[in-house]
């Protein structure tokens, strides 16, 4: 490999890696670690916790989503890793390999997934021990399993040692004390190879880790990997040495680089973000306007008129509440869509559109509807509306707003004084503001989209103009729509066409990202409802995403106190055109799902979705997320059906990882805004279902209890 070409590579990484980390540093503030506090984690070449090619014991921070690219004789290794829980990690990683003459192609791209585990967590005198499994699923180009153990001697000064099979058994093994390891066959990629783990040769490897100064710190390590492929066979460097070691600058406290010199022949570069969703960027969500501050009430016995409920005889009286509420919330930049007032208790029904957090939006509603009403009203039912559907209503006492505004730990124990219940029906008598519908938003935007894994240019993308609008016409329906005219890119311009034996409902998409023409990507009438207790419906017909058009309907059973929901989807589409225009192809299907889903603790959510696909093959998706209390959202997810892995082609079955980042995240203001993708290592046509927009769970569960109280925190923000 040139070191041209490597730079090149890093060069355009650390343009990408510049701005995130610039962010990210706001939401890390506090200092790098220096004498007396422990050293960070560091991440290795291959984006997990460890040395420089070899793994550590230790584990990263709880919620950390890092990136890591690194490079060295002739390949490249990039990675994405996300310590799912405080013990365990799973990471994605894609390499390419120069010179590596497989398939046709000059550099060859290799995907594989690696999985850790820490076992003991370091104490006075253990060490911390992790054990871990490297490109456990697919070709095991990479695959090796270890266990480690890594010791602090110092704040500064942290040891490893460790044994490993596979690859990292490959050099000076000791022994095969669990018998052969069987070897690799390829086939179609993307299975565990279960009859490899922990067998074979098992080699030790060992490093030391010193923090020279608070931004430097040095490595040494023994490796165990041979590099027999590489350094035989393959001829792309010359291993003399087990001995690495290295120098790594720690830029900001979330972006480090680093240089190395490597096996006695080779010089390599590494490059990490690394990012602690759980730590908002300074001051994100409160750089808007200040909330109002609760305004306490007189006391009964000094002003009893105030506590009369006369006022509510006066339609005049209520319609300058209604008129007065109204432009209280758009200020804060959400709507009022329905106010009921009773001598004692007031019912507010209301759309956010700013706050990313639900219980920030509740509580400056709370906080408005104590500096306008009457000293009598003590009861506060905020009911939340989302695309004209009530989806809960959230009952407060005023007293205990007053009392709790600024009490050590308020927010959590007006948590335990609140109740969260059904919407129901309107109640009768209720004021709805005229202007409230029909209503219309549109945006003329420049957007850029992505597509991954092609092994002629692994990442590719579109710049293009999207004109989007908007037209609610009554509560819950909602007719929408967006053109896009790409501008340029190069996702259309690849010659890999599908080769698939299944329809082809998702692998000729590259047909759909060549025109050039204005393209119609969806045009839909959607009818959302909420038509009996704990029951939630949606209807959407039309042009549903960019390859198919038709009927999408669902039913969504979801008890606002339940972590569990049960929902059911059907679907009748038709594939589109591959101009986007008004026209379809011949390829018709009806496909739908049954879903469960259960919101765990600490923001684990699974769904289990189990009916037929585009393809018209049947199985289940298995979907794992875990939802921060800031809106972040890292999930995983996998596919199986009863296409066999030979139909479905390359990967053997449907898989991926999803990320959504809010915008209030990165820019420190309020924002319902989110940046999202799912990164899937290949796309084919088994598993594949239909993209529409506005599915119910995503919609109803961030207000309810179990919603909410990921994020009650800030109910007096």
């Amino acid at each position: 490999m040139s070191m041209q070409k490597a730079w090149c590579g890093l060069i355009r990484t650390a343009l990408f890696a510049s701005i995130l980390s610039a962010q990210a540093s706001l939401a890390q503030d506090g200092p790098v670690p220096g004498a007396g506090t422990p050293s960070p984690t560091t991440l290795n070449f291959n984006g997990v916790t460890g040395l420089i090619d070899m793994p550590s014991g230790q584990s990263a921070p709880d919620g950390q989503f890092s990136w890591n690219t690194s490079t060295f004789a002739g390949q490249t290794r990039t990675a994405l890793s996300f310590q799912i829980t405080p013990r365990l990690s799973g990471s994605f990683r894609y390499t390419g390999l120069q010179n590596w003459n497989f398939g046709g192609f000059a550099t060859y791209y290799d995907r594989s997934f690696d999985l850790r585990y820490k076992l003991v967590d370091e104490g006075r005198y253990l060490p911390s021990v992790t054990i871990g499994m490297q490109d456990f699923i697919g070709t095991g180009l990479f695959a090796g399993e270890y266990i480690a153990a890594t010791k602090t001697i110092s704040p500064r000064l942290r040891v490893t040692a460790g044994l490993g099979w596979g690859r990292l058994g490959s050099y000076n093994s000791v022994g095969s004390p669990f018998g052969d390891r069987a070897r690799v066959v390829v086939g179609r990629g993307g299975k565990p190879n279960t009859d490899q783990w922990f067998r074979g040769p098992v080699a030790p490897f060992a490093g030391v880790e010193w923090q020279a100064s608070d931004k430097l710190g040095l490595k040494l390590e023994y490796s165990s990997d041979a590099y027999r492929v590489e350094s035989g066979q393959r001829g792309l460097f010359d291993r003399k040495s087990p001995w690495n070691f290295g120098a790594e600058y720690q830029v900001t406290p979330s972006l480090r680089f680093g240089a190395y010199y490597l096996y006695g022949t080779e010089v390599g570069l590494n490059l990490s973000i690394a990012l602690d969703p759980k730590r908002r960027p300074q001051n994100a969500g409160i750089q808007g306007p200040a909330p109002l501050p609760v305004k306490p009430r007189p006391s009964r016995s000094a002003a009893p008129a105030a506590w009369s409920t006369d006022w509510v005889a006066s339609p005049q009286l209520a319609q300058t509440l209604e008129t007065v509420i109204g432009k209280g919330l758009e200020l804060e930049g959400m709507k009022l869509e329905a106010l009921s007032l009773q001598g004692d208790r007031v019912q507010v029904r209301f759309r956010n559109n700013r706050f990313d957090a639900e219980a920030q939006a509740m509580g400056r509603v709370a906080r408005l509807l104590t500096q306008v009403l009457p000293a009598s009203v003590e009861i506060f039912e905020l009911v939340p509306v989302f695309e004209g559907m009530p989806l809960s209503r959230v009952t407060f006492r005023r007293s205990d707003i007053e009392a709790l505004e600024s009490a050590p730990n308020g927010s959590a124990l007006l948590r335990q004084r609140t109740t969260f219940s059904d919407p129901g029906p309107l109640p009768t008598g209720s004021r709805q503001p005229e202007d409230a519908y029909p209503s219309f938003v549109w945006s003329f935007l420049p957007y850029t989209e992505l597509s991954f894994f092609d092994p002629s240019n692994p990442v590719r993308a579109d710049y293009a103009l999207r004109l989007s609008g908007r037209y609610s016409i009554l509560p819950g329906l909602i007719f929408s729509g967006s053109l896009t005219k790409r501008l340029a890119g190069n996702i259309g311009d690849t010659t890999r066409l599908s080769n698939s034996i299944l329809p082809h409902v998702r692998s000729d998409f590259v047909r759909y990202n060549r025109v050039e023409a204005v393209k119609i990507e969806k045009l839909t009438l959607a009818w959302y409802g909420h038509p009996a207790t704990n029951i939630y419906s949606r209807f959407t017909v039309g042009y549903l995403e960019q390859m198919y058009g038709g009927v999408s309907t669902e039913l969504l059973w979801k008890p606002v106190n339940s972590r569990l929901a049960l929902g059911a989807e059907l679907n009748y589409v038709a594939q589109r055109d591959f101009e986007q225009d008004l026209g379809f192809r011949n390829y018709r299907v009806l496909t739908g799902h049954a879903s469960a889903y259960y919101t765990f603790p600490k923001g684990y959510e699974v769904e289990l979705d189990v009916g037929r696909y585009l393809a018209g093959d049947l199985g289940a998706t298995l979907t794992v997320d875990r939802a921060f209390d800031n809106g972040w959202r890292i999930g995983a997810f996998a596919t199986l059906t009863d296409v066999p892995f030979e139909d479905f082609g390359e990967g053997s079955f449907d898989k991926g990882i999803r990320l959504t980042i809010p915008l209030a995240w990165i820019s420190g203001q309020p924002s319902r805004k989110v940046f999202g993708t799912t990164i899937r290592p290949l796309t084919r046509d088994g598993g594949a279902r239909l993209r529409v927009d506005g599915r119910l769970i995503g919609l109803v569960r961030s207000y309810h209890s179990d919603g909410l109280d990921q994020q009650w925190g800030r109910v007096f923000r």
